[in-house]
């Protein structure tokens, strides 16, 4: 049984990236064109909405504590460029890959689950070597920006959400000011 709510929030994931055109091409790749930001924003609400999400059920003892992995920033900053250097060949990440495969989109399935699972078996074959060396540098351990900064988490909550807004409104403003711009 505990599958299910996974899965049902995995298809309520897919089901509303879809409906919101997040998994088209053409919507990654205006983000990086500074013409459409829908998946910044999407993303950053999700983040907004996963951190009032479950700090709040953690401070209704909805649920225990969070168990928090160690953070370790080498390894975090390699695979963020592993990571990226993937997004940049496939054209999309990858979640909107996952919801494409689901609709049969060979340009999708193709690079994407082939990227994905080379992926996987590089990290299954690599992680014993590589895996401790990596932890092992610059560990910083189970944190939390909370902690790191010492604040209540729910004003960390407010001035994420704070910021996002105001970078919503700054990034808009900007395309806004760049296609009167181009047209004139």
């Amino acid at each position: 049984m505990s599958i299910i709510a996974p899965l049902l929030i995995g298809f309520l994931f897919g089901f509303l990236l879809h409906k919101g055109g997040m998994t088209r091409y053409h919507k990654i790749v205006n983000v990086f064109r500074f013409t459409d930001l829908a998946v910044l924003k999407f993303m950053m609400s999700a983040l907004v909405v996963g951190m009032i999400g479950i700090y709040l059920l953690t401070d209704l003892g909805v649920v225990a504590s969070m168990p928090i992995t160690p953070t370790y920033i080498v390894g975090n900053l390699l695979g963020g460029l592993l990571f990226g250097i993937g997004m940049a060949v496939a054209g999309v990440c990858a979640a909107p890959i996952a919801a494409g495969s689901g609709e049969g989109r060979l340009d999708y399935l193709i690079p994407g689950v082939l990227g994905m699972l080379t992926g996987a078996l590089l990290f299954g074959l690599t992680y014993n070597q590589v895996y401790p060396a990596l932890s092992r540098i610059a560990n910083a351990g189970p944190i939390v920006l909370p902690e790191v900064i010492d604040a209540n988490h729910w004003l960390v909550i407010g001035l994420f959400t704070v910021i996002a807004l105001l970078l919503f409104y700054a990034l808009e403003r900007a395309i806004r000011i760049r296609s009167d711009k181009i047209r004139a």
